[in-house]
């Protein structure tokens, strides 16, 4: 299994400014590849000791600030980020032969901007954001039917769902942000921005 990597050389003198203007212009050439799902991101957390776990899920907005997405607060995930908050997320568009790695600290967003996405998702959505204890042990998952059928009852089609306490919006601010571009022989191009005080630095890697 070895795939031979084709693509245009990724130059410095190419890259935008900051990393997250960088990132909106390779966001929007892989939205416009029609990848499945590119907002899809993998969030790797780690205990205070060390131990690392890692999951999907999807980013729901960027900006400046950094990238956010929405999780249960009481989840594995949202437990490690409260005892340890340096992470990790990589965006691995592979049909593109690219990959972005970001390291920096997560943090909660504020309850208002939680509250305006939450009403923005689809009724059944909410409901499961009420319905599952998310990395808790269930019996089964007729268990879990049984608490979305109870929530769909008390908050019908059309009814407003409050966002739950214990859910909500995650910012990661990055640190370093790596653009990794495929090329043939194993010689990819790996250009990463570093914060600095005074802005970003941008350094090239050794594939």
């Amino acid at each position: 299994m070895r795939e031979q990597y084709r693509s245009t050389p990724l130059d410095e003198s190419a890259l935008a400014a900051g990393p997250m203007e960088q990132f909106a212009q390779w966001f929007s050439e892989a939205a416009a590849a029609a990848l499945l799902e590119p907002n899809a991101v993998i969030v790797a957390t780690a205990t205070p000791d060390g131990r690392p776990s890692s999951r999907t899920v999807l980013l729901k907005q960027y900006d400046a600030r950094g990238f956010v997405f929405y999780t249960n607060y009481e989840s594995r995930k949202g437990r490690e980020i409260d005892a340890n908050p340096y992470v990790s997320l990589l965006f691995p568009w592979h049909p593109l032969e690219r990959q972005i790695i970001v390291t920096g600290r997560a943090s909660r967003i504020g309850r208002d901007e939680t509250a305006a996405y939450f009403r923005t998702r689809p009724h059944g959505s909410q409901l499961g954001a009420w319905a599952s204890d998310q990395s808790t042990v269930i019996a089964s998952r007729e268990e879990l039917l049984r608490r979305y059928e109870e929530l769909s009852a008390r908050y019908p089609e059309g009814e407003q769902v409050p966002a739950p306490t214990h859910w909500g919006g995650i910012r990661v601010v990055p640190d370093t942000v790596e653009f990794w571009q495929g090329h043939e022989n194993r010689l990819h191009d790996r250009l990463r921005y570093v914060r600095t005080d005074g802005g970003w630095r941008v350094e090239r890697l050794a594939p």
